[in-house]
């Protein structure tokens, strides 16, 4: 239960430096990272998909129409993966879409480069 509030507040630092970045675009990090909040422990431990995860990303995804909202979203996950370093697993990351019955127009990779998200 620590790690998972040091993770919170890890995540919730990431919000806080992230969002001067975000000017350019509509869609904020702390927008992002609140949608995606309830699916840390499902890609940090696994187990069963919350539902409050899928409902994050399904209205995360309806949210992010515009190609900078997009890019914007792609940029606040990749930030907010890698804070979560070797925790996060790639796999279920790679998958929480398809988990979702969501269809992002690109993978979810911590590798991706943001600005060829259209």
């Amino acid at each position: 239960m620590a790690g998972l509030v040091k993770l919170a507040c890890l995540v919730l630092a990431c919000m806080i430096v992230a969002a001067p970045i975000t000017s350019n675009a509509a869609l904020s990090c702390g927008t992002v990272n609140t949608n995606v909040a309830a699916c840390i422990g499902y890609l940090t431990q696994g187990g069963p998909l919350p539902g409050a995860c899928c409902t994050g990303v399904n209205r995360l995804n309806s949210i992010a129409r515009t190609t900078p909202d997009r890019q914007q979203a792609c940029r606040c996950l990749k930030t907010a993966a890698s804070a979560l370093g070797s925790a996060l697993n790639a796999g279920l990351l790679a998958g929480l879409p398809k988990a979702c019955g969501v269809n992002v127009p690109f993978p979810i990779s911590t590798s991706i480069n943001c600005n060829s998200v259209s």
